[in-house]
């Protein structure tokens, strides 16, 4: 039997290069051999947004469309909407019960985001708890493989703890041993220098016409060394570079060249950069416009996702209340 995957994205806004490259490209190279669920997050979007969510219905079926414009295959994986299988919040219930407060506070993003996002009341009793739906997420498919970049590791070694917890109060090991399949990140910043993030609108959504991208490209930060014209640049300093290397790689020893003697200046080179993500971009920005233009097709293949990954966690959540007692 394949080994089987969980993974999810919150739909909080535009999917953007880093989710292309952090997670899709994986993703769609998973799907051919891995038992594959793909969740859009809804309830974890929820804990944020939760002042306004007026948006997630529209940015639920905008983040299905960048998808399956991307390659995720609903015929090979399952694709659904978290809050559309309702045994995820129950299970989350049943963990809830016993997870301590002091293993949900030590968690390191948990204390990151409450640091670095400011336009949101985050001290909420949901918020500290995320980590715990995260496992409901996980355990209800008894996933044990799941694709992560490092600083997530700490939350799949929190799911096996509330596994094991669960295990040794009840008698019963019900859950598998979760592993991070780690998924290498490339190095592929905001048009401001910064982690590309919807939180700090830096980034290039898969779904921006070609002015848009070509008007973020020219306003990207370059090196910070090469003040002039004729200073020599530092490739491997400057954020151009990294999405040349990225994107175009069999061009980027010729903009290597370029930059350390020279030869052509960052504005030239942010305009040329423009084009290449235009153009690469391009079959995957036309795929997801129309896919857009048949919603109900979009909301037909999620419905049909749920369908079976209701089948599966309602199986789970059966073992698990006869396991602790429940009618």
């Amino acid at each position: 039997m394949k080994n089987r995957i969980l993974s999810g994205m919150r739909p909080t806004g535009p999917l953007h290069l880093g989710h292309l490259f952090g997670a899709l490209t994986n993703w769609v190279s998973l799907q051919d051999t891995h038992d594959s669920f793909f969740m859009i997050a809804d309830w974890h979007a929820m804990m944020s947004e939760y002042e306004d969510p007026s948006r997630l219905s529209r940015f639920t079926i905008e983040c299905a469309a960048d998808w399956l414009a991307c390659g995720i295959d609903p015929e090979k994986s399952t694709v659904f909407v978290q809050s559309h299988v309702k045994e995820h919040l129950e299970l989350y219930m049943v963990f809830s019960n016993f997870v301590p407060l002091g293993w949900l506070e030590r968690c390191p993003t948990y204390k990151e985001q409450l640091r670095e996002v400011t336009t949101r009341e985050l001290h909420t009793y949901a918020f500290l708890g995320y980590p715990v739906l995260q496992a409901a997420d996980i355990l209800i498919y008894r996933a044990d493989t799941v694709p992560v970049g490092k600083d997530q590791v700490p939350h799949i070694e929190l799911t096996n703890d509330i596994a094991g917890k669960f295990s040794s109060l009840y008698g019963k090991a019900i859950f598998p041993s979760v592993k991070p399949l780690l998924t290498k990140n490339p190095k592929l910043l905001g048009v401001d220098g910064r982690k590309m993030s919807k939180s700090y609108d830096n980034f290039i959504a898969l779904g921006d016409p070609e002015e848009v991208i070509k008007k973020k490209c020219s306003a990207m930060f370059t090196d910070p060394e090469r003040i002039k014209l004729t200073d020599k640049g530092h490739p491997e300093k400057c954020n151009i570079y990294a999405y040349y290397n990225l994107l175009k790689k069999d061009y980027a020893p010729e903009v290597y060249e370029y930059c350390i003697k020279a030869k052509v200046g960052c504005t030239e080179c942010k305009k040329n950069l423009g084009g290449i993500v235009t153009d690469y971009l391009s079959d995957i920005r036309h795929k997801r416009a129309a896919l857009l233009k048949d919603e109900s097709g979009i909301r037909a293949i999620l419905e049909k996702g749920a369908a079976k990954a209701a089948k599966v966690a309602s199986e789970t959540m059966a073992e698990v209340k006869k396991t602790i007692g429940l009618i």
